[in-house]
C-alpha cells in the first residue's frame, strides 16, 4: 500500500480526520492503484470519478467505526 497514506481514525489522528484528509488519502490510492500521479485527458473523468466515490467511501467508513474510548465522528 501507498505509504502516503495515513491512518485517519483517533486516536492515530488525534482530532477528526478533515474532508481535506479524506480526499486526498483517496487521490493517494487512486494515483496507487492506476499508476498515474496525473491522468490524461481522455482518463480525467474516470480518475476524479474514482477519486470522489473512495472519499464517499471513506467517509462513510470513518463515520460507521467505532473506537472503544473515543467519541463517534460527527459528520
Amino acid at each position: 500500500m501507498c505509504r502516503s497514506i495515513k491512518t485517519l481514525r483517533p486516536p492515530v489522528l488525534p482530532e477528526q480526520a478533515t474532508e481535506d484528509d479524506i480526499r486526498a488519502a483517496a487521490l493517494q490510492y487512486v494515483r496507487k492503484v492506476s499508476g498515474f500521479r496525473a491522468p490524461a485527458e481522455h482518463n480525467r473523468e474516470v480518475f476524479e470519478r474514482a477519486v470522489d466515490e473512495i472519499t464517499e467511501a471513506t467517509r462513510r467508513l470513518l463515520d460507521g467505526l467505532e473506537i472503544r474510548g473515543v467519541p463517534k465522528r460527527v459528520p
